[in-house]
């Protein structure tokens, strides 16, 4: 008697795998190239899928989903355009390291072009793999139904190992449908990882070099979180007490009321955490690329009479300053932030402790001064000043809350004065900062954590254009978004750059310029969510009744089409000199290093 046979079906392995994986939702958009995928999840009770109504869209929700999770964010789409439009969506997910999965369909293998040196064959046939090889650690196509489940495996290990990033794996309709047999199908073996180096003797030096400073500031980024080692980082700064700079990235790292908090840094951060990082005789960075909307521009204006230490795990990174920026590094060290912290963990580091009381006392007295002088608060409007709306937002978060933030002055506002408790946490895509990522990005947050936080989205009216249609997936499946759109009738942030360079002519950023916006309250309608506005500050104590609201709901926040993000860097300026610029015997009474000429 012959053994039985175990057939397995291609796209089946392909939902199996992902269960393996815990992936519990896919955000997908059906297309001829797609269906059997599709239908492989919707057969399998171990997993579910999200219909978006945009790749783009489907794909921003999947980057969304794994920042929430830490685990894989997953889509799949179809061949074509389907494939292309999610390009936005995976640069969102390279240049912010986190890991997804990108599944398209393709057309069937005797269909497509090969080398036959043609445009196209096949009906929506792109050649997607080598689209987006520049801004995926890994892609490939599927030749042979047997490498299925391998060629999976291997993305999903690429995705999540070193430093993070999205994968595509392309898979032929004809593939697809194909039945296999399971021994056939290979698991895919990841190469022993090599012994680590010795740290002990670097993590030495650079203790002693804590224990020598006067001024020390150590820069915290988006790595701590994508290398879980929040706890270990915090721990590091209090055993040492050094004072924390952060970058957008890592926002909510620290409750905004630990003593050794500074906030945030660089060309849109707040002046005084600027006058601490550029002031500082020595700087610790973990978990940040330092960019150079961290180092302002030049580069090499940069904390420059300060000994700086850099832990990186992208070699490329070091390497970039000397090689492009002209800015000298004392020490930098290529590693994972787990193995440094590892290391750090087997040392006695308290014997390195140094109070630094004068430093922190300086931090605190610019801060005080400094916001006296910005007086953001106070600044002139007829509407709502989006700094005391930031404020009251920060009053109403609720334990383990997930704000995701659009881009545009909305990011920079939030950035510069939200005060997060220890437990919320706050989403950008930081370094892509596409208009319109927010909403998608919520809704795949919120399938990561199953609904059990309450989510926020904060978005301006330009980017809440963009993706506008996901409010249609959020009414579908009764996700309770909380959606404040930042309304002031414009691209608010492309207008500041208008009024620095372009003598305010705001072409293409406001609606003399070409832009006009709908009826919001009649569009929450449409699709069945609530309705709010705030026209003034007298109106924030609304926030409140917000925050209570449990269903879907849409507040409309009216913001003054002049007001801009302050402070500011402008370019050329070095980041302790932002905009309005204090006073000059002010600025040079509070400079310790020499002030740039």
């Amino acid at each position: 008697m012959k053994n039985k046979v175990n057939l397995k079906k291609v796209s089946d392995v392909v939902a199996e795998v992902l269960i393996e994986e815990k992936v519990s939702h896919v955000f997908a958009i059906s297309g001829g190239a797609s269906l059997h995928l599709i239908h492989s999840l919707a057969d399998n009770e171990n997993i579910q899928y999200v219909c978006n109504h945009n790749e783009q869209a489907a794909a921003m929700a999947a980057d969304g989903y794994s920042r929430v999770s830490g685990n894989i964010g997953v889509t799949i789409t179809t061949s074509g355009p389907g494939a292309t439009n999610l390009i936005t969506g995976i640069c969102c997910s390279y240049y912010d390291s986190v890991p997804t999965l990108f599944i398209t369909g393709q057309v069937s293998t005797f269909r497509m072009k090969g080398d036959t040196g043609v445009r196209q064959i096949g009906f929506q046939e792109t050649p997607i793999v080598d689209v987006v090889k520049s801004i995926t650690k890994y892609a490939y196509t599927i030749n042979h139904p047997s490498e299925i489940k391998y060629q999976i495996q291997k993305a999903l290990h690429i995705a999540r190992s070193g430093r993070p990033g999205p994968v595509l794996i392309d898979i032929p309709d004809d593939l697809q449908r194909v039945n296999i047999e399971s021994s056939l199908l290979k698991n895919f073996q990841p190469d022993i990882e090599q012994e680590k180096g010795n740290l002990t003797d670097t993590i030495l030096n650079i203790m002693s070099m804590i224990k020598k400073s006067k001024r020390p500031v150590i820069i915290a980024g988006w790595g701590i979180h994508l290398s879980k080692t929040q706890s270990d980082f915090i721990k590091f700064a209090e055993d040492l007490n050094l004072p924390i700079a952060l970058t957008w990235g890592a926002a909510d790292l620290i409750s905004f009321d630990h003593e050794l908090y500074i906030g945030t840094f660089g060309t849109h951060g707040n002046r005084h955490a600027n006058f601490a990082v550029q002031n500082a005789d020595l700087i610790i960075s973990f978990g940040s690329r330092l960019d150079t909307k961290s180092t302002g521009s030049p580069v090499n204006t940069f904390a420059r009479k300060a000994k700086k230490i850099m832990v990186e795990i992208d070699i490329n990174e070091l390497n970039k300053f000397k090689k492009k920026f002209d800015l000298k590094f004392d020490k930098l060290i290529h590693c994972d932030l787990k193995d440094f912290f590892d290391e750090v963990q087997k040392i006695n580091i308290q014997k390195f402790f140094n109070k630094h009381d004068d430093w922190v006392n300086q931090i605190n007295q610019w801060q005080e001064a400094f916001n006296a002088f910005d007086d953001r608060k106070n600044l002139s409007t007829t509407q709502v000043n989006p700094y005391n709306f930031v404020d009251r937002i920060s009053d109403n978060l609720k334990e383990n809350s997930k704000v995701f933030i659009d881009t545009g002055c909305s990011i920079a506002w939030f950035m510069q004065s939200i005060r997060t408790p220890k437990t919320v946490r706050v989403f950008h895509d930081f370094n892509n900062t596409a208009m319109g990522w927010a909403l998608p990005a919520s809704i795949g947050g919120y399938y990561a954590d199953l609904g059990k936080s309450p989510i926020i989205t904060i978005v301006g009216d330009g980017g809440f254009m963009m993706t506008s249609y996901e409010l249609a997936t959020a009414m579908h499946n009764n996700i309770p978004l909380k959606i404040f759109i930042m309304n002031n009738q414009g691209y608010s942030m492309i207008q500041q750059t208008q009024d620095q360079w372009l003598d305010s002519n705001y072409y293409a950023s406001s609606k003399q310029g070409g832009i006009s916006f709908p009826d919001f309250q009649k569009l929450s309608k449409a699709y069945n969510f609530k309705y709010f506005e705030l026209k003034d500050d007298s109106d924030l104590h609304l926030v409140e009744e917000i925050f209570a609201y449990p269903k879907a709901l849409i507040c409309n926040v009216f913001i003054d089409n002049d007001f801009r993000v302050t402070p500011q860097v402008k370019f050329g300026r070095p980041n302790e000199d932002m905009g309005p610029l204090l006073p000059r015997d002010m600025f040079n009474a509070n400079m310790i290093i020499d002030p740039i000429k």
